[in-house]
């Protein structure tokens, strides 16, 4: 068996391993693994799942992602974890303010995964939002409509993140803040002409090009290439993503499951990887689709694989926590 990883990230069922993943994980090999809330269900529980998933992975550096962004999408909860402020909130204060608050609810996201293990948050959303437009998917995940505060925003809480010691991933690359149609259930399409993307939708992912992992959208945008949305699309990956982006980090699948993809799961992997996608995301946990996924994903080699090695895994800083939490509530007050 190769020593290297498979190129793609699998949910799981429930709150422990089955019989049955145990073994498909230590045969499959997958790069990492991903959480939602049909897994969590108290502290103890989380960090004994996450050492044995990378048990299973015989890496004890086996990427563990969640999405966590504050807000309304929080797989981690009260009690046990801190309730934050969406992006919304934290973009309506001064811009000073916001820019530390928007540290400080990345800094919490962390020390809250960052306690079970997890080392990777699905944050920060950096997607420009259309209000007129858009589906209300995105609506307060977003920071708002000026991309250059969505940039600054994004950019404190992967900072406040990274201080964490917790790798931040930005989304969803090459922007859903003007998708009219929710893409877990359909395929939107966007319909603005290039330089318009360019100036607004884009804009964050190419300032904050630097940021190690992307995660893409499900989404077609008609001025580059009408026929395959972003995930499956080679001239978008080359031409937007890598190249006026300049986006050479490690860049993985919204999850292959979502409906806006059309085709069998191993279809629609195979399709994201020769693309361009480092890597595929596949979150429901049902393990013969897991299979399909395993099946059509390559083993993690080349540039692909030079770009996860490139990573480096940040340090965990000094931080008060209770400071930290008084000085969020004082910054954005919550119901």
């Amino acid at each position: 068996m190769s020593s290297n990883p498979r190129a793609c990230l699998f949910g799981l069922s429930g709150l422990t391993l089955t019989a049955d993943e145990r073994a498909f994980f230590m045969e499959s090999q997958p790069l990492g693994f991903i959480l939602f809330a049909r897994n969590i269900e108290s502290p103890g529980q989380v960090s004994a799942l996450v050492d044995s998933l990378r048990a299973c992975a015989g890496r004890n550096d086996a990427p563990v992602l969640i999405d966590q962004e504050g807000g309304r999408v929080a797989r981690l909860k009260p009690p046990h974890w801190h309730r934050l402020p969406a992006a919304a909130a934290v973009a309506a204060l001064p811009p000073d303010e916001a820019e530390e608050a928007s540290w400080l609810v990345g800094r919490l996201i962390a020390a809250d995964v960052g306690s079970l293990g997890i080392d990777v948050a699905c944050a920060p959303v950096l997607d420009v939002l259309q209000p007129d437009v858009a589906t209300d998917v995105i609506g307060d995940r977003s920071y708002g409509n000026d991309p250059a505060s969505v940039a600054k925003l994004g950019r404190a809480m992967a900072d406040g993140l990274f201080a964490g010691g917790v790798l931040p991933v930005a989304k969803h690359i090459p922007g859903h803040g003007r998708a009219q149609l929710d893409s877990h259930h359909d395929l939107p399409r966007v319909n603005a002409p290039l330089d318009a993307l360019e100036r607004t939708d884009f804009a964050p992912f190419r300032a904050l090009n630097n940021l190690p992992i992307g995660m893409t959208a499900h989404i077609v945008f008609e001025a580059i290439d009408p026929d395959l949305p972003a995930t499956q699309s080679p001239r978008l990956i080359d031409d937007v993503i890598r190249g006026w982006m300049g986006f050479d980090r490690f860049l993985l699948s919204d999850d292959v499951c979502m409906q806006a993809l059309t085709g069998s799961i191993s279809e629609r992997t195979a399709k994201a990887v020769s693309a361009g996608c480092d890597a595929v995301l596949h979150c429901n946990g049902e393990l013969a689709e897991m299979q399909e996924v395993a099946a059509a994903a390559p083993i993690l080699t080349g540039v692909s694989w030079e770009r996860w090695q490139r990573i480096e895994r940040p340090a965990v800083q000094s931080f008060d926590i209770a400071e930290g939490e008084a000085r969020l509530a004082a910054l954005v007050p919550q119901t």
